[in-house]
């Protein structure tokens, strides 16, 4: 039973449109998916096409390690958009890639070697990413990067014990989408910023699903009143027209790239097509404020769920923020058949990688009224016909 519900979740994508994705054999469903965060803006945004369309005639991939003038406005469009003092900006091509350039600087700029995280986060598959990552094939890749402490998540004492003059970053998420959107209280954050300061331990947000207004704010850590050291910017910075991440950091740290210029090299990060395209999305994202939708009509599917969910023994919560929200099972066998009922009635969705008895929504913030009720309409068979 078990193989046969996840041979049927086999799926082929053919057109995407907006909140829509076709498969091959012409079935239309709502993307609640969205490539993990990444298609906040819908998928194939025209603005960004057209965007990417006039950026290929202007312009080719650049240089790395050069300055460019569609590196420059980029930085600067980025310094503006993210709230608090984080003024330099270093682009990556990956969520992973970005991770682990921010955990660079830290090391680098602190001459520390530690870095601590929370139980449960899920940071990408590249060399620090899944060092820090709970991964379920972590272990098949042997010794990972080392150094690296892990304190249960919200303990206060255990991060205050853990976080020293050894420390050279504490590095979370604030909505740990992949683990039932387990989400930090303020006053623990408050409390880790508190340590950091007086350890001069740099303070890393990753905000690659959160950000960009998944949550309903545009940053999740504006919930907290605090701001990061580093902040993680991951896809959904194109819309998923091109691949681009960023690492948004204070002046502090960039005394250090001003020393080592070149310790984080990639050759096709900071395209400056990629540039352009993000100019455009930020500039969108601005434009719409579609966090505001997010936490609209996040909070309408939350509501109306959740007398489903609570009737429902099998169901162990509902949880999220805007419109990243999970849906937690007793045990990944019913959430693996949730996901199928879902596809049956037109929804795509997926198990979290930490946690997968939890299914999450992650559609577009552009969904409408008439898309958020086929949402939960659709998801009303499928939770019964489990």
């Amino acid at each position: 039973m078990q193989e046969h519900i996840r041979q049927e979740h086999v799926f082929v994508e053919d057109d995407r449109n907006g909140v829509y994705i076709t498969d091959i054999t012409g079935t239309r469903f709502i993307d609640c998916y969205s490539s993990a965060s990444t298609y906040n803006l819908g998928r194939r945004n025209e603005l960004l096409i057209a965007s990417l369309k006039e950026a290929i005639f202007k312009t080719d991939q650049g240089n790395f390690p050069m300055i460019s003038e569609q590196k420059a406005l980029l930085a600067k469009r980025i310094c503006e958009f993210v709230p608090g003092p984080t003024e330099c900006v270093l682009y990556g091509v990956t969520r992973g890639e970005s991770i682990d350039a921010a955990c660079k600087l830290a090391r680098g700029a602190t001459g520390r070697p530690e870095l601590v995280t929370v139980d449960g986060g899920y940071y990408g598959d590249t060399g620090f990413a899944l060092s820090l990552s709970e991964h379920p094939l972590k272990s098949d890749f042997g010794e990972l990067i080392p150094d690296i402490i892990v304190v249960p998540f919200g303990d206060y004492e255990a991060a205050e014990s853990a976080i020293s003059q050894n420390t050279a970053a504490f590095i979370f998420e604030p909505v740990q989408a992949e683990n039932h959107c387990r989400t930090v209280e303020t006053g623990y954050i408050k409390h880790i910023r508190t340590i950091c300061d007086k350890t001069s331990t740099c303070l890393i947000f990753d905000e690659s699903q959160t950000g960009l207004g998944r949550t309903g704010k545009k940053f999740a850590f504006e919930r907290f009143g605090i701001y990061p050291d580093i902040l993680v910017i991951g896809e959904a910075m194109t819309g998923g027209i091109f691949p681009m991440t960023a690492i948004a950091f204070t002046t502090k740290l960039k005394q250090f790239f001003d020393i080592h210029p070149l310790i984080h090299l990639s050759t096709f990060a900071g395209h400056d097509v990629g540039c352009m395209i993000a100019i455009a999305a930020l500039d969108e994202y601005e434009k719409l404020s579609p966090w505001e939708n997010a936490a609209e009509k996040g909070t309408k599917i939350m509501n109306e769920l959740s007398p489903l969910i609570s009737s429902d023994h099998r169901i162990k919560y509902l949880t999220g923020l805007g419109l990243l929200i999970s849906i937690t099972f007793e045990s990944s066998e019913l959430a693996d058949r949730f996901c199928l009922h879902a596809k049956n009635n037109g929804i795509l969705l997926c198990n979290g990688i930490v946690d997968d008895k939890c299914c999450l929504l992650r559609p577009s913030f552009l969904i409408t009224e008439e898309e958020t009720g086929f949402i939960i309409k659709a998801l009303r068979p499928a939770l019964s016909e489990l």
